[in-house]
């Protein structure tokens, strides 16, 4: 094996990989790991990755081999790789697609080639009771409402399933993509998103279908997902996050295919019409009259003979959509994501309820061709103030983290960014958690303020004189996490967020991704107190983003007030 002291990996036997930051190797390195390992710890001079399961699987399934890993792994070594890595390696990578879900003549079967490893799993309490009669040696059937649950009890023994059953067509939809857009401007589907639409599809082959597709907001996953309505031709239920999202889906599919008014459709609180593209929110699908009653929204998955379900912002599936998800297996369901993080650990559940990923794209790849804008990441770090420090001291470990976040000085370095961003060009989101600290920061500076309690048709005017420049800063609760269309915002300030949400950190600086001409360049600043809990969780928000090839630079409070830039990079 290739190894050399001036690299800038320590391969462990634990399968953690410790990358030096300051190694003029690091970018390469860390690319090279991005396909297959996972990204746990990202302090100044050392990052830590995993070689997970997980991570492991979905790169399998992409068509990475343990092979390929190790030689990634040994290219960039300091050492000598640990004599046990390349077996473990190849056993946890072939351990994805030994058991395969197909179908023969009409019936569902799970199949493999082991007899002994089918023996075994037979024996598991997990997955024995989705199993049906035994075939042969090598084979039991399945009945086909157990398709998704059984996949989810293979993978939680360490067997994640190749699924090769294939999918119910669904009913035609006769659709086009415009060349030009009904907005009038020329319209024509990136390569990049040309090349995730075909990664799913897969040629219509059994492999295709099913799958996650993974790229940064302002990189168009909403044109993707409208490149495979118009490729499979199929009547389509799109889920989504918002109301506001539905009706940003709903603008571009009638403004970039030839389908009009009446074919589209949206189900959400405000309406419930269904058509051959019917767009719904998660709320109104997993809303219940009760709280132990049934879910009456569920039967809008069976309202059409649907060819395809996508599942927008896949990171934030809720529970219950898990659970139809798992009852609708026939279909093909599309997850669109910039993070396949998942605050609440069921990223297995995506790979086998939805699909592993299939395809995405490092974010700074796409910058550097000029997709998605170049983005300057500052972490800012603000004192407590003296009357502060002891309430802070005396406070219940669950309280500390608020008390940090709303820390007040916080207001008069929005005040000082504000003055430093204040150019013609300059559109300015102010983004928090917590709603008594971003009502002060509203009221104080004059700023409108969108948070979940402000009405949909006020959120949608706001948004459209923000995307106009008739307004040029807002202040946005979480509600501003996802799925709303700011193509000109070029600065956001994080106040506070969401504990140590990896996913809503990659949400919140993709916000500003959006290409905007001139430098095209973004700034994100998160303001954290230092000396508190908050800082320990900016750490952990920050990994994803870390992971996608963006340092923070670290910048004292005073740098701010006096106006300079000469912080640390971390």
């Amino acid at each position: 094996m290739q190894y050399n002291p001036a690299n800038p990996l320590i391969v462990q036997g634990d399968r953690t990989v410790l990358l030096e930051v300051d190694n003029p190797k690091y970018a390469e390195a860390r690319d090279a790991l991005a396909p297959f390992a996972e990204l746990e710890k990202s302090p100044e001079h050392i990052h830590t990755y995993r070689l997970s399961p997980l991570s492991l699987w979905n790169a399998a399934a992409a068509g990475m081999s343990a092979e390929a890993m190790i030689e990634a792994l040994s290219t960039y070594s300091k050492f000598p790789l640990p004599p046990t890595l390349a077996v473990d390696l190849a056993e946890l990578v072939g351990r994805y697609g030994r058991v395969r879900l197909l179908r023969v003549d009409g019936s569902l079967k799970l199949v493999t080639n082991d007899k002994s490893l089918l023996e075994e799993l037979a024996r598991r309490k997990e997955v024995r009771a989705y199993l049906g009669d035994r075939i042969d040696d090598t084979s039991f059937a399945i009945d086909d409402a157990f398709r998704g649950i059984l996949k989810q009890a293979l993978i939680s023994v360490g067997y994640p399933a190749e699924d090769l059953a294939g999918y119910t067509e669904g009913a035609a939809l006769d659709v086009m993509l415009r060349d030009k857009s009904v907005s009038g401007h020329p319209f024509k589907v990136r390569d990049y998103q040309r090349m995730a639409v075909d990664a799913f599809h897969a040629g219509g082959d059994v492999r295709g279908g099913s799958g996650v597709i993974v790229l940064p907001c302002g990189a168009g996953k909403t044109i993707v997902g409208i490149a495979a309505l118009a490729l499979l031709k199929k009547n389509t239920l799109v889920l989504t996050t918002s109301t506001t999202s539905v009706e940003q889906w709903q603008r571009e599919i009638l403004d970039k295919t030839d389908l009009d008014e009446s074919m589209v459709a949206t189900y959400t609180g405000e309406s419930k019409a269904i058509a051959p593209v019917t767009l719904a929110t998660y709320q109104i699908v997993t809303f219940r009259p009760k709280k132990d009653g049934d879910f009456p929204h569920f039967k809008l998955f069976n309202a059409r003979d649907w060819g395809l379900i996508i599942y927008d912002e896949v990171h934030l599936l809720p529970a219950p959509v898990f659970r139809i998800t798992a009852e609708i297996q026939a279909r093909r369901r599309l997850g669109l994501t910039a993070t396949l993080v998942r605050e609440d650990g069921r990223e297995e559940d995506v790979f086998s309820l939805i699909g592993p990923k299939k395809y995405d794209v490092p974010w700074r790849v796409l910058e550097q061709k000029g997709w998605i804008a170049e983005a300057k990441c500052h972490e800012v770090r603000i004192a407590l103030p003296p009357d502060e420090r002891m309430d802070y001291a005396v406070a219940e470990w669950r309280d500390k983290f608020r008390l940090a976040s709303e820390n007040p000085i916080k207001d008069e370095l929005v005040e000082r960014l504000l003055e430093r961003h204040d150019g013609p060009d300059d559109r300015v989101i102010v983004i928090g958690q917590y709603l008594k600290q971003i009502r002060r920061i509203a009221e104080r500076f004059n700023l409108p303020l969108i948070t979940g309690q402000t009405g949909n048709n006020e959120r949608e005017d706001l948004y459209r004189r923000f995307r106009t420049g008739e307004v040029k800063r807002m202040v946005l609760s979480k509600v501003g996490n996802f799925a709303i269309d700011l193509p000109d915002a070029n600065v956001m300030i994080q106040v506070s967020g969401t504990f140590g949400s990896r996913q809503e950190e990659a949400q919140r600086l993709g916000r500003i991704l959006r290409p905007k001409g001139g430098d095209d360049v973004a700034h994100f600043y998160t303001l954290v107190t230092r000396d508190t809990r908050e800082m320990d969780f900016a750490h952990h928000r920050q990994l994803f983003s870390t992971e996608q090839g963006y340092s923070y630079e670290i910048l004292d409070e005073n740098d701010v007030k006096a106006g300079t830039s000469h912080g640390v990079r971390s």
